[in-house]
């Protein structure tokens, strides 16, 4: 009996200590693979595909890993460009202390370093997909970087960041959202 209630308590005890609670990215304003409300599209002028009012949805995250000195969070359209892909976001340099973005914090700049996303901002840009080309997949990317927080220049591209944050990514979390002009 008692070695019984030994390897049980041994048994618990290690299923404990190596359970560590999983790095989440969520909204507030859709849910994972939801259609974004028409708020959260671009808004270029001259540009039909831009329908929206290029608000930024709110973001939040939990759970980052130990050793988190900073993030980068990218928001990326594989489908855009015939396929070739868009960047509507690079931002990066964000302290570890930050816990979230609120609805328009991405669109106006605040509290990360603006890296070149593909339209030339270093700021969110909303989704502007050509009508008849469905439905496009907007993959917001949040990554846990041991990178201090100042420790990368501004005007970073998507792929300069990625190539930046090898060896030092720690953990990544993310979320899904899609848009179309049909």
């Amino acid at each position: 009996m008692k070695k019984t209630l030994l390897a049980t308590s041994l048994l618990l005890a290690s299923l404990g200590a190596g359970a560590q609670e999983i790095f989440t990215l969520s909204s507030p304003d859709f849910t994972d693979n939801a259609l974004l409300d028409k708020q959260f599209a671009g808004a270029t002028p001259g540009n039909v595909s831009c329908t929206g009012e290029n608000v930024s949805p709110a973001l939040s995250w939990n759970n980052a890993p130990a050793g988190t000195k900073s993030f980068a969070l990218m928001v990326f359209d594989p489908e855009g460009a015939k396929g070739l892909g868009v960047s509507h976001l690079v931002a990066y340099n964000i302290p570890a202390s930050s816990k979230q973005f609120a609805r328009g914090d991405l669109t106006s700049g605040e509290g990360f370093t603006g890296g070149n996303n593909s339209p030339g901002t270093a700021r969110y840009h909303g989704p502007c997909p050509p009508a008849g080309s469905g439905a496009h997949h907007y993959v917001f990317t949040l990554i846990a970087s041991d990178l201090a927080a100042d420790a990368l220049p501004a005007g970073l591209t998507r792929d300069q960041l990625l190539n930046a944050l090898k060896g030092h990514a720690l953990a990544g979390a993310g979320i899904i959202g899609r848009y179309g002009n049909d």
